[in-house]
């Protein structure tokens, strides 16, 4: 049996505020929902305007800080021009933290981390001609 598409990958946050501000305005997410969950934690649910998959915000109640294992791996969004989306979480405060990197194939990528540490991997693939 196979199980259907893929719905959301959720994030422990510390500040739902401050992650979700970094989602919405360096990425350009757009929120879908926003509730508390029965057991008091609050969630908001992030997605591409071009859809897709969701990107779930949590923040538990009165947890302590976040702490992102340092072998978790990290969370791609593909962008058309990486140097212009460079300048722009630059300008928001969020510079690169690594890259950016070309590959044989010409796809470009570069890394940011997020508020609570998280790896965010920005992708320009080679567009075909």
């Amino acid at each position: 049996m196979n199980v259907g598409r893929w719905l959301h990958t959720r994030l422990r946050v510390e500040d739902l505020s401050r992650s979700r501000e970094f989602f919405q305005k360096v990425l350009g997410l757009v929120e879908i929902s926003q509730s508390v969950s029965p057991r008091g934690s609050s969630l908001v649910f992030l997605q591409s305007p071009a859809g897709g998959e969701m990107l779930e915000l949590c923040q538990f109640p009165s947890s302590g800080p976040v702490q992102v294992p340092p072998d978790l791996i990290h969370v791609a969004f593909e962008v058309d021009d990486l140097d212009a989306f460079g300048r722009h979480a630059a300008g928001h405060g969020y510079p690169w933290s690594d890259g950016p990197t070309s590959t044989a194939g010409g796809t470009r990528f570069a890394f940011l981390d997020a508020p609570d540490g998280y790896e965010i991997e920005i992708i320009e693939r080679r567009s075909a001609q």
